[in-house]
């Protein structure tokens, strides 16, 4: 396993998120530049409405460092997917458009990455994880039920499977997301059960986390799916 140059792809999955587009970019790259990271940032545009795509585009063309991605509507899971494959520095983070995690945790996922992990996930489930702002109760239950229900699948030993702030080597993140199949919530898990099949070494690591609203999330609709999806998973890679 070859020594790591600060060389990362960002991937943002976005759907309809066009006013969180261009501050997230200019995060990553103010971050980059202080901590000493050269950094490609890829705009996954999951078939949005609004003008996430035209702004994607906008920066892209202000920033050769900025590319904007695009396909049909079909799940966040699709989006990072595109992002990941099309990624082509050593390192590979996927992060959320809304900063919930800004783009400075990094420097807390990566020391693993240079300790040898394969796969580090950003965790608000720790002790060290610092929450500035926590859920609603409603989504707090929600996550809490989707544990529950990672715990009992036994794919993963991840506690914080569905922290949208996940850190890869690229060669492990090719062999992941060239074999997914999940589109919707439960992508997180299908990516850290693939990692477990295939051998790969993940890790959790504490984070400083923030809420945003609005959310794309629906309580009775993901809690719901993510079950129906999780019973999927584990049939599939057990």
């Amino acid at each position: 396993m070859g020594v790591l140059n600060k060389s990362l792809s960002i991937v943002i999955p976005a759907y309809n998120e066009e006013n969180r587009v261009r501050p997230a970019i200019e995060a990553a790259f103010e971050w980059a530049g202080h901590a000493g990271f050269s950094v490609e940032v890829l705009i996954s545009d999951d078939g949005s409405r609004d003008g996430t795509l035209l702004a994607a585009r906008a920066e892209a063309a202000r920033n050769g460092r900025v590319r904007a991605l695009t396909g049909p509507h079909a799940g966040k899971g699709s989006a990072v997917r595109r992002g990941m494959l099309a990624a082509t520095r050593e390192a590979i983070l996927f992060m959320d458009a809304d900063q919930a995690a800004a783009p400075s945790e990094v420097q807390s996922l990566w020391p693993h990455l240079e300790a040898g992990a394969d796969v580090v996930c950003g965790s608000r489930a720790l002790p060290n994880s610092l929450i500035l702002v926590p859920q609603p109760g409603s989504r707090s239950f929600a996550g809490r039920a989707a544990r529950a229900l990672v715990r009992l699948s036994g794919l993963t030993h991840v506690r914080d499977t569905q922290c949208g702030f996940k850190l890869f080597r690229a060669e492990a993140a090719k062999k992941i997301f060239s074999q997914t199949t999940i589109d919707g919530f439960a992508f997180d898990l299908e990516v850290l059960g693939l990692a477990k099949r295939l051998g790969l070494k993940v890790v959790e690591a504490p984070i400083r986390w923030s809420h945003q609203e609005p959310s794309h999330l629906s309580l009775k609709r993901d809690l719901f799916r993510i079950g129906v999806e999780v019973l999927r998973l584990a049939w599939r890679l057990r």
